[in-house]
């Protein structure tokens, strides 16, 4: 049960504090007052999305935060547990956003995420609001309500998760196949790229080899020429050294001070003559082929095609080879591929149409039921003979062309408020005040069966009058009995059911409009709700009217 919510510095709110009782409590006032502020403050606690533009003028951040009895509900205390939230006999829920955008939750003091206080405020509070009018005109929410009424989203989800399972496998399977059509110029194709590539006999690095030879090639007639010249002068040089070689070691021979000079002389003397041997060998391996040119240069022209197909470079080329056989050895084994795919599709096919086929089955008995007791709830809204049915399009017509995530059904509530009129789709037929009472019965079937002890009504009552709004009022005023219920209305006879009455204004202070909340007294009330009834032209015998509403619902 909700027992308080406080608001700083939201919209038209600079600061309020409401404690709530049990039963059912209104909320009243002018059009524009800001009866729909507390809406949006429950939504803001409930993980909705929150605008900086929110926020009170002047304001820096908005607060809102409520106070929870703790449900007794087994699921919500285990799935506190498992976020290792301490699980207490009362929740508070705060909220804080400002005007930079940033946004925090808290659950009992803590920070808590947005996914958390979702799922922990779906067992706390349920709202009806205009956006519920909006989806029950929308045919393709209404299967959402046969399987919320019938408890049925476990097994929707089942057949979600086959049907995504299966959407993977046959697409899979269908690329396959189209590849197959392929695949005999696909492997010829490859086969050609492999051979091509494993005939070059292509080893890394030997480009730049073949490049340095092909210049030595080009060159080998100028390095002939200039080869020759320097071994003759390191020729010439080396025997003047052998000379000098013989006269330095017989000066060390008769003066031993000159053995330094002597043995760097000798030194040189041989290095020299092992320079003019290499300069002679270098000369002799110069190629002058030139048929061994023409074979470097094809070898060049070869590798510089394949990289032009393959590769920049020559370890590119082997890696597209190594990938090109890899695509081969999938082709070769791609029929015991389709035939394991086809297996495991019809498999999931099989599971896939035996779920849905279940699914449809309770829909189906969900539907009758619940349609049977939306009549019923809508007779004592004063639609004593009105037709209600969920209508399942094309359901003999059933092929795996046809599933989708929620399954085979395809469902439009159809509506006939008056008897001897056929039945027509709810969105094409039904007036404001119909639709409320729809929707009311609808949340009414909807709360007995749920463990959510909070309910809210904003302007569910729109479009209702006379008759109608005193049937709407007594079915109100019955869920209250077993649920706390909070009512945003503009019907006198709603307001005059409550427990407790609440009086949402607007006035100005200090130059500023601020909306304000106050809790209304036997006499207090009884005006307001003359006002509701009569307006500016409040008198006497609207006064005793309005008390003989409280005192009939008392």
């Amino acid at each position: 049960m909700l027992k308080e919510i406080r608001i700083e510095n939201l919209a038209l709110i600079e600061s309020l504090h409401v404690v709530l009782a049990g039963g059912l409590t209104v909320f009243t006032g002018e059009t524009g007052a800001g009866k729909s502020i507390i809406l949006q403050a429950i939504a803001l606690l409930t993980g909705g999305r929150a605008s900086s533009s929110w926020i009170r003028t002047g304001a820096s951040q908005a607060i809102v935060e409520a106070l929870f009895d703790c449900p007794k509900s087994l699921i919500l205390r285990r799935e506190l547990q498992e976020m290792g939230v301490e699980v207490a006999d009362e929740l508070l829920i705060k909220r804080l956003f400002s005007v930079d955008g940033k946004s925090r939750f808290y659950l009992n003091g803590g920070l808590a995420t947005s996914r958390l206080i979702q799922s922990v405020s779906e067992h706390l509070v349920s709202v009806a609001s205009q956006h519920d009018h909006q989806q029950l005109l929308n045919a393709r929410y209404h299967l959402d309500f046969i399987d919320m009424v019938g408890e049925l989203w476990p097994e929707r989800e089942r057949v979600s998760a086959l049907f995504d399972q299966w959407s993977a496998v046959r697409n899979e399977l269908d690329s396959l196949k189209k590849r197959e059509m392929e695949k005999e110029q696909r492997r010829d194709f490859l086969s050609y790229q492999c051979r091509e590539i494993e005939v070059a006999s292509i080893e890394i690095g030997e480009d730049a080899r073949l490049a340095s030879d092909r210049m030595r090639l080009k060159s080998s007639a100028d390095l002939q020429k200039v080869g020759q010249k320097c071994y003759r002068q390191l020729l010439n040089a080396s025997e003047s050294l052998a000379l000098a070689r013989k006269d330095i070691e017989a000066m060390s021979a008769l003066d031993p001070e000159v053995s330094p000079l002597a043995s760097g002389v000798v030194e040189q003397s041989f290095l020299v003559e092992e320079y003019t041997g290499q300069v002679r060998d270098y000369i002799n391996q110069l190629p002058n082929d030139e048929a061994a040119l023409d074979e470097i240069a094809a070898r060049i022209t070869l590798l510089q095609q394949l990289k032009r197909k393959y590769g920049e470079d020559l370890a590119e080329i082997l890696a597209y080879a190594e990938k090109a056989r890899f695509e081969l050895q999938e082709l070769e084994q791609m029929d015991e591929k389709i035939a394991k795919l086809s297996e495991c599709c019809r498999s999931l096919e099989h599971d896939l149409v035996d779920v849905a086929d279940a699914l449809s089955t309770a829909r189906g008995k969900v539907a009758e039921t619940l349609c049977a007791a939306i009549k019923e709830e809508l007779r004592q809204l004063s639609f004593e003979q009105a037709e209600f049915q969920a209508l399942f399009k094309d359901a003999e017509r059933r092929s795996l062309d046809s599933m989708t995530k929620t399954g085979w059904d395809r469902c439009e509530f159809m509506f006939s408020a008056n008897p001897g009129e056929p039945v027509k789709p709810l969105v094409k037929i039904a007036s404001g005040g119909e639709l409320s009472r729809v929707m009311l019965a609808l949340k009414c079937l909807l709360a007995k069966q749920d463990s959510v002890e909070t309910v809210i009504f904003d302007e569910i009552d729109s479009g209702i009058g006379g008759k109608a709004a005193e049937s709407v009022a007594r079915k109100i005023k019955e869920l209250a009995r077993h649920h706390q219920v909070v009512c945003i209305t503009h019907l006198p006879q709603i307001a005059a059911c409550g427990t407790s009455h609440f009086l949402v204004e607007k006035h100005l202070a200090a130059g500023r409009t601020a909306t304000s909340i106050s809790q209304l007294g036997h006499d207090a009330r009884q005006g307001e709700i003359a006002r509701m009834l009569d307006g500016d032209s409040v008198s006497s015998q609207t006064l005793a009217f309005a008390a003989e509403l409280i005192g009939r619902n008392q």
